[in-house]
């Protein structure tokens, strides 16, 4: 290929998806199914190595999910039963905020109630007897209590009363994926080593060879294979930017735990328990739990990790094995290098906190497929913009992690105090810190209309961790009336909701045994 104008206008017909796992499939399918839709003639070949085995610990996503779905074709009854999946209504923290008993608060996935029309965290100050800010301005964090699901049965896929996500499991999801992709979409799937790549002249991968001498030419490469990011780095060698300064775990030690009786209550959200030097999730699944420890090295051996999360475990853990994963915090300076775009691994990891792993998947598929470039020259264009939105991205991703960790009270041991110390906080935080004393988080703070964590999301975490704070309303000011009109609202549907809604197990059973309505 070359840099001449015909060589910029060459069509883009073929491309190849390097890597499979969650990463690689979610972006054929999304691929092929954005171009079936459009009804164009590019072709997708997915290419993944039989013997490198993919990470698989991703088990938690964000609404996104449903979309992502949706748009390639696979029916939300389909997923759950194919992928052992639960519902998921948010996140609970446990002991991030000073540690002692009874701290803890919810992240959940609804806004605030009237999140469009008014702000109701400085009314939330005014109210006497401490109340859990998630619980006044919404009713998610109550069906997370009483272990209700976000929907019923008789609602059409996809849609619930309450915003929900899932809990997955991700080997299940893959070879879900996979066969839609190669069955349904039409995605060629190649098995095989990579040992290099051929280089057109103006830098571009004109294509991969296997180890068995095939060569898969294509037009555009999506990196996709994990760690190891064969072509962002093994080929372009993009620089990696590292966030171990910020965010200081670096190792995860994750188990399956199977349920003691199959009929036990399936938690409807993550919950993240803070520990010594890091913190333990904990998922529920249909047949089992997902747990794994987060830590930091630098502050905890791997030996005092694993016993921790044996002991959190229980009795049960001692027939289980554990498997470790190395977390190296950061991200590639640039995502998209010539015709290749780095997504999932190969792009960037940091620890599971938040779950947005998955989403970043999603958002980059959004980006891609969507908006596929159909000219050489057009991948130019593209690959600013994405690396532009990516690199905003991590920075408020990053930031948003952080702060769960920055304004801990916890003083007991040195990881918790080493993340308070203001030094270790990314460019701007402190500034953020410093205005949200006087004025709640607002969608005015952030640069972009959309946000991977807006400021609801800021508002659960600064209020759920008791962030000091003035900006309470007199009862005369102007949007009380209007405040109270949601607060209204918010209790009728709360009351609705426990009323209607069942066991989140109860709706799993239903939906193994009947399916729910398609859409």
């Amino acid at each position: 290929m070359s840099n001449t104008a015909e060589g910029r206008d060459r069509p883009v017909r073929q491309v190849v998806v390097v890597g499979g796992g969650s990463a690689g499939w979610i972006s054929a399918c999304r691929l092929a199914a954005a171009a079936r839709r459009g009804g164009s003639d590019v072709a997708v070949t997915l290419v993944e190595s039989a013997t490198v085995p993919t990470v698989g610990v991703g088990e938690g996503t964000w609404p996104t999910m449903r979309n992502t779905l949706a748009k390639i074709g696979i029916s939300e009854t389909q997923f759950v039963r194919g992928c052992d999946a639960a519902f998921k209504q948010g996140a609970r923290f446990v002991g991030w905020a000073d540690g002692t008993p009874g701290d803890g608060y919810y992240h959940p996935l609804n806004p605030p109630a009237g999140a469009t029309d008014v702000d109701l965290a400085p009314y939330w100050q005014q109210t006497p007897g401490g109340v859990d800010f998630a619980e006044w301005v919404d009713f998610q964090a109550s069906l997370c209590d009483a272990g209700l699901a976000p929907k019923a049965i008789t609602m059409p896929e996809y849609a619930g009363q309450a915003n929900y996500a899932y809990h997955l499991d991700a080997g299940k999801f893959a070879a879900l994926l996979q066969e839609h992709a190669t069955q349904t979409l039409g995605v060629e799937h190649v098995v095989g080593d990579i040992v290099r790549a051929d280089m057109a002249d103006n830098g571009d991968v004109a294509g991969v060879v296997l180890a068995d001498g095939r060569t898969i030419d294509g037009d555009l490469f999506v990196d996709c294979s994990g760690f190891a990011a064969l072509l962002i780095g093994g080929v372009y060698d993009v620089p990696f930017r590292s966030w171990a300064d910020v965010m200081f775990a670096d190792r995860a030690i994750a188990m399956q735990v199977p349920y003691d009786d199959p009929d036990d209550p399936v938690t409807c959200h993550t919950v993240a328990t803070a520990q010594e030097s890091g913190w333990i999730w904990d998922i529920g699944l249909w047949t089992r739990r997902g747990i794994g420890h987060v830590y930091s090295s630098a502050h905890q051996s791997d030996d005092d990790a694993e016993a921790t999360l044996r002991r959190y475990i229980g009795p049960a853990a001692e027939k289980l094995s554990a498997r470790t994963l190395r977390i190296d915090a950061g991200h590639r300076e640039r995502f998209w290098q010539n015709n290749c775009v780095a997504v999932g691994l190969s792009a960037g990891f940091v620890e599971p906190l938040e779950a947005s792993a998955l989403m970043l998947i999603e958002a980059s598929m959004d980006a891609i497929a969507d908006r596929l470039p159909r000219t050489r020259s057009a991948i130019d264009t593209a690959a600013r913009q994405f690396n532009a939105a990516f690199t905003h991205h991590w920075a408020r991703i990053i930031e948003f992690l952080k702060l769960h960790y920055a304004i801990t009270r916890r003083t007991d041991t040195a990881f918790w105090r080493d993340h308070a110390d203001p030094g270790t906080w990314p460019d701007g935080l402190a500034e953020r810190l410093a205005l949200w004393r006087d004025h709640p988080p607002a969608a005015v703070d952030f640069d972009h209309a959309r946000e991977v964590f807006g400021w609801p999301s800021y508002q659960y975490v600064l209020n759920g961790m008791n962030y000091p704070t003035t900006y309470a309303r007199p009862a005369a000011a102007p949007e009380t009336a209007l405040a109270q009109r949601w607060l209204a609202r918010n209790e009728r549907m709360r009351a609705d909701a426990m009323q209607r809604l069942p066991k989140h197990r109860d709706l799993l059973r239903a939906v193994r045994a009947h399916g729910m309505q398609a859409v």
